[in-house]
């Protein structure tokens, strides 16, 4: 098992020493290690691989020496601007109330322009939020104070400022819990590093995740907009499909009473999507239904406990097992992919499917781009499995019906130019983050290739983008 601890280190020679033979007395192995004395004087990110008794013991011993806080307060950065005479002595007094009042001054700045005035920029880091009024009401009988918005830059990047504030951002915007703001803390610390060392800015990291965290909560309820059409392969036979604005398409095979889905998008989106099945099938919840996957990234399989069975790959099997064991699952063993996942899960509130669910069609054998798996009916019609190499991810799957000539792509295959804005948008984030969408780029061009080649005179059903109809 792996866990990652955020420490706080003193600043002093031989505080990681120490810290890291607590964890080798235990038997941990520190497989990843992240300090950045220019971001954060005394934030140090430790990820250790270890059992679970271990790391048990690993966390008693850090947290007896100081390393872990038994509670993490909830601190706040107030950013204040002093407007001070430029003379000699003039902060002195609004530093005598800060020194009273025991707050920490995690940022300053300032600089004499030839006016007779300077200001001073101060982050102040606030403990107990409530004194926030009266040590206003203080520095202000002494001069004048004007609270603006802080914006990081590079050049006044600030460890407590930068890590606080920013995970109080994200905390509001997605309503997370303590722990969960945690884990977002990691999942960014962890994308930091990687495109740290492929020299990419640091800061753009940080926007580009609180611009998907903005991003899907600004597409709850109401604003929730899906593009949903249909069309009829065979008679008696309808495919409507869902198009949210992010995550991946949603298609609903309508036979008699019999209901068939293939994907199933964001978990976060639960509440939206229920409504619309709603909507357009009054009374969905009392037929019977199952459902196919195509893989089993999280954008495609939020809702899969919905369904009295969920038809897949083996290797998708073994990556919910995997999750359910608290493992990485096989996305999350490629280390650029990892953080972005990870955070998916945070954001999207994802859990994998339960194991009495999950209906094996079989296992890839054999070096054929495309291995065929078995096969699920449906109504009147088959429908074949076909796993391919992993260049999008491993367990990718393609699921024809050659009758109806009627394929489901997943990511294997998606239609760029089907795009609404909104998809271009978010679509835009991912391969940032994760500095790529595929595990294997090349393979994955030559996957997409040999699908056009096989099946591009069926209609294809992508996992993102509008159908094409054939």
């Amino acid at each position: 098992m792996r866990r990652t601890y955020v420490a706080r280190m003193p600043d002093e020679a031989g505080a990681f020493l120490s810290a890291g033979r607590i964890i080798a007395a235990a038997g941990g192995n520190i497989v990843r290690v992240n300090y950045n004395k220019a971001v954060d004087l005394h934030t140090m990110f430790i990820e250790v691989d270890a059992s679970e008794e271990q790391l048990h013991a690993i966390t008693d011993q850090l947290r007896q020496g100081g390393y872990l806080p038994s509670e993490e307060p909830e601190e706040r950065i107030l950013l204040i601007v002093l407007r001070l005479p430029d003379e000699p002595g003039a902060l002195t007094p609004v530093l005598e109330i800060l020194s009273r009042r025991r707050v920490n001054i995690s940022y300053i700045s300032s600089q004499s322009d030839g006016s007779p005035y300077q200001h001073f920029k101060m982050g102040l880091l606030i403990e107990n939020t409530g004194e926030i009024r009266q040590l206003l009401e203080e520095i202000s009988a002494i001069c004048e104070v004007s609270i603006p918005e802080y914006e990081v830059t590079d050049r006044l990047l600030d460890g407590a400022v930068f890590y606080v504030t920013f995970a109080n951002e994200m905390r509001q915007i997605l309503s997370l819990t303590q722990k969960q703001t945690r884990e977002v803390l990691i999942c960014a610390n962890r994308m930091m590093q990687l495109l740290d060392e492929q020299n990419k800015p640091v800061l753009q990291t940080f926007d580009y995740i609180r611009r998907f965290a903005r991003f899907v909560r600004d597409r709850r309820g109401e604003a929730f907009r899906a593009d949903v059409s249909e069309f009829s392969p065979a008679e008696g036979l309808s495919v409507t499909m869902i198009e949210p604005p992010c995550g991946s398409n949603t298609y609903i095979l309508r036979y008699r009473d019999e209901l068939l889905f293939v994907d199933t998008g964001f978990a976060l989106y639960r509440p939206e999507m229920l409504a619309l099945f709603e909507e357009r099938m009054p009374g969905w919840e009392s037929l019977p239904r199952r459902a196919f996957i195509t893989h089993a990234d999280v954008d495609h399989a939020g809702l899969l406990d919905l369904f009295s069975r969920v038809s897949m790959s083996e290797s998708c099997r073994e990556n919910f097992e995997l999750e359910r064991q608290g493992r990485p699952n096989f996305r999350e063993q490629n280390p650029p992919h990892a953080p972005y996942c990870a955070l998916s899960k945070v954001i999207s509130g994802y859990t994998p499917p339960p194991a009495e669910l999950c209906d094996v069609v079989g296992e890839r054998a054999g070096e054929e781009l495309f291995c065929y798996l078995g096969s699920r009916r449906f109504g009147n019609w088959d429908f074949d499995f076909y796993e391919g190499p992993g260049g999008h991810v491993r367990g990718e799957t393609v699921i024809v019906c050659e009758a109806l000539r009627l394929v489901f792509s997943g990511d294997i295959y998606v239609n760029i130019r089907g795009f609404s804005a909104e998809q271009r948008e978010f679509n835009s984030l991912a391969p940032f983050l994760m500095t790529g969408v595929d595990c294997d780029g090349a393979l994955s061009r030559r996957s997409r290739e040999e699908l056009l080649r096989r099946w591009g005179d069926h209609t294809i059903c992508p996992g993102h983008g509008a159908v094409e109809l054939r």
